[in-house]
């Protein structure tokens, strides 16, 4: 099975006439002909985000519907674009296919990687170059601001690591972690607590367990959404609990609620 085929020009050449009549002036959709760059921008992560959770759960029918709806924010971000007179879809898709030809020398060049490391410097090299012909200087430049916070986080650490501003090793990681908790535990202790220096502590906490996750290769935004996914599946457990006595979690105790947690704490571990 192959991508490169007839139906697949055809299908994307369709997308691509649909898009442009549901923004077209005179007959096309009001809601899609008010839309812009920013009012649109919000759908497209919420889109990544969702193709994300099918592969989550490996649920391999609504991955290509997904795929669909993150395709046609590409399409429609392009739409708007040549619209502007600024750039159109073919160019979305020459630009990354030169992007990914100049990137791997190794397959679409006489250059040879041995290995995956060999191959990971050889890309981070080739993406600073092509940071620095558009002026972006510095180590940390080019990393968007939209990423998540975590995700962010990690990379901005992994780019100073390159140039050996780093822990060395996880241990290290968590003895910062320490001392990041008890910095909170001070500002927790004052008679008046500032909202501000509580938020920089947190802040402080987050990025370092960022860190963590980075040291480990772990995907700090991939173990949240774990731990998120485990909290729902047991509080679940806790109302199936109390549904069961005929009872409701507002009406339950503390100590209740934590018995039926730990009750299906125990069963996820059997």
């Amino acid at each position: 099975m192959t991508n490169d085929t007839p139906e697949a020009a055809e299908e994307l050449r369709r997308l691509l006439r649909v898009m442009a009549a549901l923004r077209d002036p005179e007959r096309g959709c009001p809601w899609d002909r008010e839309q812009d760059f920013d009012t649109i921008a919000p759908y497209t992560i919420e889109e990544a985000y969702e193709v994300a959770d099918a592969i989550a759960r490996r649920d391999w029918a609504a991955l290509a519907d997904e795929l669909g709806d993150l395709l046609f924010q590409v399409v429609y971000h392009a739409q708007m674009a040549a619209e502007a007179g600024r750039f159109d879809f073919a160019a979305v898709a020459r630009g990354i296919t030169e992007k990914m030809i100049r990137r791997h020398p190794h397959v679409f060049g006489e250059a040879r990687r041995e290995n995956a490391a060999e191959q990971t410097e050889a890309w981070e090299a080739q993406k600073a170059a092509e940071r620095a012909a558009r002026a972006e200087t510095g180590v940390l430049a080019g990393l968007p601001l939209a990423l998540p916070a975590l995700t962010r986080a990690a990379k901005l650490t992994r780019r100073a690591a390159r140039v050996g501003f780093d822990w060395p090793d996880a241990a290290a990681v968590l003895d910062k972690l320490a001392e990041e908790t008890e910095e909170l535990r001070a500002e927790l202790a004052q008679a008046e607590r500032d909202p501000a220096r509580l938020a920089d502590e947190v802040g402080d906490m987050l990025f370092v367990l960022a860190n963590l996750a980075r040291k480990l290769e772990l995907d700090p935004e991939a173990c949240l959404r774990g731990a998120n996914a485990k909290f729902e599946r047991r509080f679940r457990a806790v109302e199936a609990a109390l549904a069961a006595a005929s009872r409701r979690p507002e009406e339950a105790s503390l100590a209740e609620m934590e018995a039926h947690w730990q009750a299906a704490k125990a069963a996820e571990r059997e």
